[in-house]
């Protein structure tokens, strides 16, 4: 196929990179550890972990979790937001050959019994503040190994003033009774008296179960393998090298570390080149954010629309000194045009652009970091990354916005397929293509441009909310008959969610449904907006017509 991006790729970026370069992710991560020993690799709260103590930790971590009779292959659950032991269960947790399951701290009981239930989870590591939830549907999964940890574990002494505040101040730890769980501090000097146990590894091996839903509203687990990994990293380092000089970069990170993108782009892809990551623990707080900003002075920022144009809002954030700031990556859902224009003039950094899924590890395109880049575009392919533009009967189509039709993407990242599900996997990636979904079309010169979305999934602040997860809860409401859910448009999220309802019961008011949702669905799947009807328009078959609602409101 053409390839009409390779000439006008940033200077130095090759077209290709070496797939084989690491065999697998740890021992990207091994080569990390001795290259940039002495240098500080994430910070937290004032606590800096340098790579060499996360060697050791992480090498005691996993010892442990092999004293507990977890085996290569098993999956382990990592349920917290961004705190030091992250970065230690994690690659604890791959040096002895498990599989992660990246599980967001918000999820309802619902939402973690699915995930934990479907991955086969035999352990979890979690935050003291979700415990309550776990105890809840713990019985209907296979967990029988809990690791507790709480905010302020890793920080010494501070430590202890931090997690009083979150404990008996602000009252965020539930109570909870969870059987023969222990802290991770134990495991931590447990884990010394042992050693990590040999086993074999491949760079087919699938290393991570990072869960996606799909328009049919069942979570999926996308098969990330060691070569799906180290290639988005190799790729995104490719991508940004004028900026990622080695062992001098200081990447902020506000993006929690279980999302695909800060995953693989702060904690993979930035740690290749010894850079030091500055974890925002909870990225709401702007105050605090902008606070961490000030003391550490970041060259590189990622984060979602809503992030960036919240700090635009902030009056302290444009006290900032932007003078070491030399790149601000946008991704997880679309930056929009007046964000990124307001950001140039208040920072004098852009705002670039790009675009991926969970399925492909995450980055497919992203905007060159330099005078080239194109506002409203998601940029170019990333080395060794195909990209095409086909109709409904899936020939490709020529450049040209008159010629819109599905993104599909072909790569070393696209992942193995979904876990315990071959016919999704077969509708989904055909003949190494994955289908994204999402509607664009190619410019003459290889940049790509998306106008909408094929599936109905809804983008709230850079997650995923799929219509029919939605759905399938307010059917359990005794007063709703039928109900319709979709996105609509939203100056601070993108989307936010809107409910169309039929009501069983005439007593039936928006304030139940809200509350019915809250206690079933995570915070950013609640719907903002509710609307009953009479009734709902359908297809002679009686299927909902989403998009005659959606047409209503164009």
């Amino acid at each position: 196929m053409e390839k009409p991006w390779l000439q006008h790729y940033p200077n130095d970026v090759p077209a290709n990179i070496d797939t084989d370069k690491y065999t697998s992710v740890v021992a990207m991560v091994e080569e990390c550890f001795q290259k940039y020993r002495d240098l500080p690799a994430f910070i937290s709260m004032g606590k800096t972990l340098t790579f060499g103590e996360l060697d050791v930790m992480s090498r005691n971590f996993g010892a442990y979790l092999h004293s507990r009779g977890l085996e290569p292959g098993d999956r382990i659950a990592l349920m917290m937001p961004n705190l030091l032991q992250y970065p230690i269960a994690l690659f604890g947790a791959l040096r002895a050959g498990l599989i992660l399951v990246n599980t967001n701290p918000l999820y309802t009981p619902r939402e973690m019994r699915h995930q934990f239930a479907d991955s086969g989870a035999k352990a979890v590591i979690i935050a003291e503040n979700f415990a309550a939830n776990l105890q809840q549907i713990m019985g209907e999964t296979q967990i029988k190994t809990v690791i507790l940890t709480s905010v302020g574990e890793m920080l010494g002494l501070k430590g202890a003033i931090v997690n009083f505040v979150v404990r008996n101040i602000k009252r965020m730890v539930p109570k909870y009774s969870i059987t023969n769980a222990v802290w991770f501090g134990e495991g931590l000097k447990q884990g010394r008296k042992f050693s990590i146990k040999p086993f074999q590894t491949s760079p087919d091996d699938t290393v991570a179960l990072q869960y996606t839903g799909g328009t049919t509203g069942v979570s999926k687990g996308a098969m990330l393998t060691n070569r799906n990994l180290v290639a988005n990293m190799l790729q995104i380092r490719a991508w940004l090298s004028p900026i990622l000089p080695e062992g001098k970069v200081v990447a902020l990170c506000p993006l929690p570390l279980y999302h695909i993108f800060a995953f693989t782009v702060n904690c993979l892809a930035f740690m290749n080149c010894g850079a030091r990551n500055i974890l925002i623990v909870n990225a709401r707080d702007l105050k605090a954010l902008i606070k961490d900003w000030r003391k550490h002075q970041p060259n590189v920022v990622t984060g979602v629309n809503t992030l960036f144009n919240g700090l635009l809002h902030h009056p302290d954030f444009t006290k900032l000194d932007f003078s070491t700031l030399k790149a601000v990556v946008g991704g997880g859902m679309a930056v929009q045009r007046a964000v990124a224009e307001r950001w140039q003039q208040v920072t004098g950094c852009q705002l670039t652009e790009g675009y991926g899924m969970t399925e492909s590890s995450p980055v497919l395109t992203v905007n060159p970091v330099d005078k080239n880049m194109r506002l409203g575009t998601i940029g170019m392919p990333v080395p060794s990354t195909d990209i095409r533009i086909v109709d409904d009967e899936g020939n490709s189509l020529p450049p040209g916005p008159e010629h819109v039709g599905e993104i599909q993407a072909r790569g070393p990242q696209v992942m193995k397929g979904y876990w315990q599900r071959p016919d999704a996997t077969a509708e989904t990636v055909k003949d190494g293509w994955l289908s994204t979904g999402d509607m664009g079309f190619m410019h003459p010169d290889g940049f790509f441009q998306i106008v909408d979305r094929k599936k109905d999934m809804i983008l709230v602040s850079g997650f995923n909310v799929y219509p029919n997860e939605i759905e399938d809860v307010l059917a359990m409401h005794p007063k709703v008959r039928e109900s319709c859910a979709l996105g609509i448009p939203d100056e601070k999220s993108g989307e936010v969610v809107k409910v169309y309802i039929v009501k069983k019961d005439p007593s039936l008011t928006e304030q139940e449904i809200i509350e019915f949702c809250r206690e079933n669905l995570t915070g950013y799947k609640v719907p903002k907006k509710v609307e009953f009807r009479d009734e709902l328009p359908k297809t002679n078959v009686g299927k909902i017509l989403r998009r005659a609602l959606r047409d209503e409101k164009k």
